[in-house]
C-alpha cells in the first residue's frame, strides 16, 4: 500500500516525522502567536523546569475521540497535554503542561485521562507532581466527558493530598471549573500580566450584576498573591516563575515518608550575632523588621518566602539552620502590630499544615498583642479562623519550636505554638512579655478603684504599668512555671534553635486512632 512504512528504517523515519508533527502542537502560527503573548509553549516550559536531558514524554500521539461538531476532523497528536517525567535537581518529579496552541488548552477526556496517568504514577514514585496551566477550560465539544475528566482530576488532587507535594503554575487563562485543581494543590505560582485565575469570566459578571471587570482586575497574579491569598508566589515572566518552583522544590521531601533535603552552605552554627542583644525596641509600642531579625538568625541566603504580599502581618517562609529545612512562622510587628486577624489565622494554619504533612519542622517567632478587634473581623468569622491556627499547631507532630520575642498576649499567646499546644521547646528573649493582657488595659482594670481613689491618676497609672509589665508581663513568671524552657540572649539565637533541631530530630508523637478529624473549616 502506498505511502505505508514497510522496511525498518522506513518505520524509524516515519516514527521521527510523527515525532515531528507531535513536537509542533497547534502548529507555527499557533506557537508565534504563544510567544507574542509574552508566553512560552508547553514543551518549552517542561524544558526550562526540568534538568537537561531527562525528560521522558508519555502519550504523545493521544488524540482525542470526539466525533460532534466536525471534531473527528481535527485531531492534533498529544491532545492539548504534554505529560511525563523528568528531574528537578537530580530529584524525580512527574509533570503535565497545558499546550494553549491546541485547541485553546482545552480539557477533552483524553486529555484528561493523560493527567490522571502522571498523577497517579506520581503517587506510586513517591514523586512531586507539578501542573503547568494554561487553557480554555473544558472543551465544548465533549460536554460532560469534559467535565467528568475534571472530576476524576479533582479527586486525584485530594487523594495525593498530603501524600506528595502537588505545585500548580497558572501561566496562562485559568477559569471556571479547572481553577478548583490548582486550589487543592500546595502552592499556586502565577504570572504578572499574562495569567488569571476566576470561576466567572468579566462578560457573565456584567450580564449578572452589571459590573464590568477585565480578567486581570478579577483574577489576575496580584489580585490572588495580595488580596485573595490564593496564589502564594507571583513571578514576572514565565521563566521567572518556573525557577522558583525549582526553588521551592530544594526545600521540600519527594514524599510524605522523606525527610526534607539538607544543604550545607558553610553558615557555622555557632555563628553568634551580637546585633540582636539591641534589636527589640525598648519601647514596646515601636515596631521592628522580624524579617531582618529572622535573616540574621537563618543560613545565609536560605530565607524564602511564601504569600508574601498577603496577611502581611504573619511572615511564613522556608529557610534552613545548619542546613537542616524549617518553616518558618512568624508575627509582623510592621503590619497591624503582628496582630492575628483572619487573613493572618488562614496563612498561619494553612502553613504549618503543609509543613507538618512533609516532615518539616516548624520554628515560630511570636511578638503578638492579640487577636485583630472590629465589627467587620467578628463578621468575617475570625473565631472560625482564629481556631484554624490552634487545630494546626495542636494536630502537628514535626519538631515545634518556638520563640517569644516580645510580646505574647491573651489567647494569641496559646495560639502562636505555646507549649499548651504542643511546642517541643519554648524559648523567650529577656523582652518578651507574656501576659493575658498588656500592662495598660490590665492596670486600668485590676487597679481601677486605686486609679479612682488617686491623686495624681497620671502619676499612680504609669507607677501602677512600670509595676504590671515587671511582674507580670515579661517571660519569667512564665519561665517558673515550665511554659518557657530557657530565657535566651537574642545574640545566641541561632545556635538555641540548631542544637534544639538536632535533639528533636528523632521526635515521635502518637495520636488517638481516628478516621480524621474535623478541622474548623
Amino acid at each position: 500500500m502506498a505511502g505505508v512504512p514497510v522496511t525498518t528504517r522506513e518505520k524509524i523515519e516515519d516514527l521521527k516525522r510523527r515525532d515531528g508533527q507531535a513536537q509542533l502542537g497547534g502548529g507555527p502560527e499557533r506557537i508565534e502567536a504563544q510567544h507574542a503573548k509574552g508566553k512560552m509553549t508547553a514543551r518549552e516550559r517542561v524544558q526550562a523546569l526540568l534538568d537537561k536531558d531527562t525528560f521522558e514524554e508519555f502519550d504523545r500521539f493521544v488524540v482525542h475521540r470526539c466525533t460532534d461538531f466536525g471534531m473527528e476532523r481535527q485531531k492534533i497528536p498529544g491532545d492539548g497535554v504534554v505529560t511525563g517525567h523528568g528531574r528537578i535537581n537530580g530529584r524525580q518529579v512527574f509533570v503535565f503542561s497545558q499546550d494553549f496552541t491546541v485547541f485553546g488548552g482545552s480539557l477533552s477526556g483524553t486529555f484528561g485521562e493523560k493527567v490522571v496517568k502522571v498523577m497517579d504514577l506520581a503517587v506510586k514514585a513517591g514523586a512531586p507532581i507539578i501542573g503547568l496551566n494554561d487553557s480554555g477550560g473544558a472543551r465544548i465539544q465533549e460536554g460532560v466527558v469534559s467535565l467528568g475528566s475534571y472530576g476524576e482530576i479533582f479527586r486525584r488532587n485530594v487523594l495525593s493530598s498530603g501524600v506528595v507535594p502537588q505545585i500548580s503554575a497558572i501561566l496562562g487563562p485559568c477559569a471556571g471549573g479547572a481553577v478548583y485543581s490548582p486550589a487543592i494543590t500546595d502552592f499556586i505560582f502565577m504570572v504578572d500580566q499574562t495569567s488569571y485565575m476566576h470561576i466567572t469570566g468579566p462578560a457573565v459578571i456584567k450580564t449578572v450584576t452589571g459590573e464590568e471587570v477585565t480578567s486581570e482586575t478579577l483574577g489576575g497574579a496580584k489580585v490572588h498573591n495580595n488580596k485573595s491569598g490564593v496564589a502564594q508566589f507571583m513571578a514576572a515572566n514565565d521563566e521567572e516563575c518556573l525557577e522558583m518552583i525549582r526553588t521551592l522544590l530544594s526545600y521540600l521531601p519527594s514524599n510524605w515518608e522523606e525527610k526534607p533535603p539538607d544543604k550545607h552552605v558553610g553558615d557555622p552554627a555557632s555563628r553568634t550575632a551580637p546585633e540582636l542583644d539591641d534589636f527589640i525596641p525598648d519601647n514596646p509600642k515601636t515596631p521592628y523588621n522580624m524579617k531582618k531579625l529572622i535573616k540574621t538568625v537563618v543560613d545565609a541566603d536560605s530565607f524564602f518566602e511564601v504569600s508574601k504580599g498577603w496577611g502581611k502581618n504573619m511572615i511564613t517562609a522556608f529557610a534552613r539552620l545548619g542546613g537542616m529545612v524549617v518553616g518558618i512562622v512568624a508575627n509582623n510587628p510592621m503590619h497591624l502590630a503582628g496582630c492575628l486577624d483572619i487573613d493572618a489565622s488562614r496563612k498561619c494554619a494553612r502553613f504549618v499544615r503543609f509543613c507538618d504533612a512533609f516532615n518539616i519542622p516548624v520554628v515560630t517567632f511570636v511578638d503578638v498583642p492579640g487577636f485583630l478587634p472590629g465589627i467587620q473581623q467578628e463578621y468575617g468569622g475570625i473565631i472560625c479562623h482564629g481556631s484554624k491556627v490552634i487545630y494546626a499547631y495542636c494536630e502537628a507532630t514535626v519538631p515545634l519550636i518556638t520563640l517569644i520575642t516580645r510580646k505574647a498576649y491573651g489567647g494569641a499567646y496559646d495560639v502562636m505554638g505555646s507549649k499548651h499546644h504542643g511546642a517541643d521547646i519554648n524559648f523567650a528573649y529577656p523582652t518578651a512579655e507574656i501576659a493575658v493582657m498588656g500592662p495598660e488595659g490590665a492596670v486600668n482594670i485590676v487597679f481601677r478603684k486605686e486609679l479612682d481613689k488617686a491623686a495624681d491618676k497620671a502619676a499612680t497609672y504609669q507607677e501602677l504599668v512600670s509595676e504590671y509589665r515587671a511582674k507580670f508581663a515579661s517571660p519569667y513568671r512564665a519561665a517558673e512555671l515550665g511554659y518557657i524552657d530557657e530565657i535566651i540572649l537574642p545574640s545566641q539565637t541561632r545556635g538555641k534553635l540548631i542544637r534544639a533541631l538536632e535533639a528533636l530530630k528523632n521526635k515521635r508523637t502518637f495520636r488517638p486512632v481516628r478516621r480524621h478529624g474535623n478541622v474548623p473549616l
